[in-house]
């Protein structure tokens, strides 16, 4: 028994929406983490404020944040290094990828902010 894609999983369409898609993805992923770090900067907070335990966990997630807009950026690009199925793969699995580390990065920074002191 095979299973055959609908017409809008084709490795084609797939690539098409990501590009596409991934751009929008990359702005709203630099755009959120300018303001978010913006406002804590523009506050007066530092990294230095937070205990070494918190800061470590500030700049690991600070540091998936960074690779996951990469990986975003990366998806999003409208280049195909390769054929189109293995651009489909390596796009999709980079646009899950990145999209995971956003979240889990930034939950990890904004934690460790929380955690930390209010001055």
């Amino acid at each position: 028994m095979t299973h055959e894609l609908h017409d809008l999983m084709t490795p084609e369409k797939n690539v098409q929406r990501i590009m596409w898609t991934g751009t929008i993805w990359f702005v709203a992923a630099v755009g959120s983490v300018a303001v978010a770090l913006g406002l804590l900067l523009a506050t007066g907070w530092r990294p230095a404020l937070l205990s070494a335990g918190l800061a470590t966990l500030f700049w690991v997630g600070a540091a998936l944040v960074a690779l996951s807009v990469g990986l975003i950026g990366w998806s999003g690009c409208p280049i195909l290094e390769v054929d189109v199925p293995t651009a489909d793969r390596n796009k999709t699995r980079t646009m899950q990828a990145g999209t995971m580390l956003f979240i889990v990065g930034g939950a990890a920074a904004l934690l460790a902010v929380l955690l930390g002191p209010s001055s």
